[in-house]
């Protein structure tokens, strides 16, 4: 069936394209599509952007389509993967089966529009909304229910610092987890989303007060300026996927923070995010010690330590924003 819809849009666009055209063709989805083109004559140039992971060579043996990966790939011109790791996993391959590799193969580490997204973030009354008691700090996740973002292995991280929490000095801190509904219809997703209110029951039954419910999580889509409002007033961001190819949540949240006073963003060695990002407090997502203890540390960061780090954040998320993505990459997919 995957051949079969990539043939069919490679029978669309052949019957239609021009002699000055450029193609640029997105993720794993259309994989095949330039090889497909290639023998129906295409010669134009041809451009690829893989938005998630670029498996290891080790793995690629387990996909069903293993010895046809190499060829679907060098049959673009320039093939665009999120982080530098992602570029040596594809020369990897290349040496390992003594192949040869496609035209180009560069990071281009896709981003937001920071300026759009701060004026966002700024007029969103949404964050004050937040119901909590004196004294209390906020921590946010917003994730699609999806078993990639490692949100059970989140609230078990968070649970890790309520269970190690001293209540003379560490704050009673609150859990906002947005996590919209993702392919409901899949048994695994359906898993998760139990697996999650579980948890979730779990930690509020054990710690919660009259005065203080740990974790609040929304199964639901939550409008994107509201929830600009929400990263705004965040004390601390959790993004801790087990694997993403970047995680514009993590960009999200450092351009809705007040520079003045901004918060802490925790990320997983496992975002692309983290190969930019790397003045956030960087954690293992599958050790909930580990991400407890840096949920402790951002609630007791100091305002310069605060400072310094969001300001790096942000000037690199500005110098590579999304218009710098198009940008880039259409020049060097036009190059000859």
């Amino acid at each position: 069936g995957y051949l079969k819809v990539n043939a069919r849009v490679a029978d669309a666009i052949a019957a239609m394209i021009e002699p000055s055209d450029v193609l640029w063709i997105h993720d794993y989805h259309f994989l095949p599509l330039a090889a497909l083109l290639r023998e129906r004559g295409v010669k134009n140039r041809i451009g690829f952007f893989l938005h998630i992971p670029f498996p290891a060579a080790s793995d690629v043996p387990a996909l069903p389509q293993a010895e046809d990966l190499l060829h679907w790939v060098r049959a673009f011109d320039l093939f665009g993967v999120q982080t530098e790791a992602d570029v040596q996993r594809v020369d990897a391959l290349v040496a390992r089966y003594h192949a040869e590799g496609p035209g180009q193969v560069r990071a281009f580490p896709i981003g937001i529009d920071v300026d759009q997204y701060m004026a966002a973030a700024e007029a969103s009354t949404a964050g004050g909304r937040i119901l909590c008691g004196k004294g209390q700090k906020i921590c946010v996740g917003v994730d699609r229910l999806d078993y990639s973002k490692g949100l059970v292995h989140r609230f078990e991280g968070f649970k890790s610092y309520l269970e190690r929490r001293d209540p003379e000095v560490d704050p009673k801190a609150i859990m906002v987890q947005v996590a919209p509904p993702s392919r409901e219809d899949v048994e695994a997703y359906q898993d998760i989303r139990d697996a999650l209110e579980q948890e979730a029951g779990r930690v509020n039954g054990a710690h919660a007060d009259l005065d203080w419910t740990p974790i609040r999580y929304l199964h639901r889509m939550v409008p994107r300026e509201e929830l600009a409002g929400v990263l705004r007033r965040a004390d601390v961001a959790l993004v801790t996927p087990l694997a993403d190819g970047m995680n514009l949540v993590a960009k999200e949240y450092v351009a809705a923070q007040d520079p003045e006073d901004p918060g802490v963003l925790i990320l997983s060695h496992f975002a692309g995010a983290a190969e930019q990002l790397d003045e956030a407090l960087l954690v293992n997502p599958y050790d909930a010690g580990e991400m407890g203890e840096a949920i402790r540390t951002a609630l007791h960061m100091p305002l310069d330590g605060r400072r310094s780090r969001h300001s790096a954040m942000l000037a690199r998320i500005r110098e590579h924003d999304i218009h710098w993505w198009t940008r880039t990459y259409l020049e060097a997919l036009g190059a000859n």
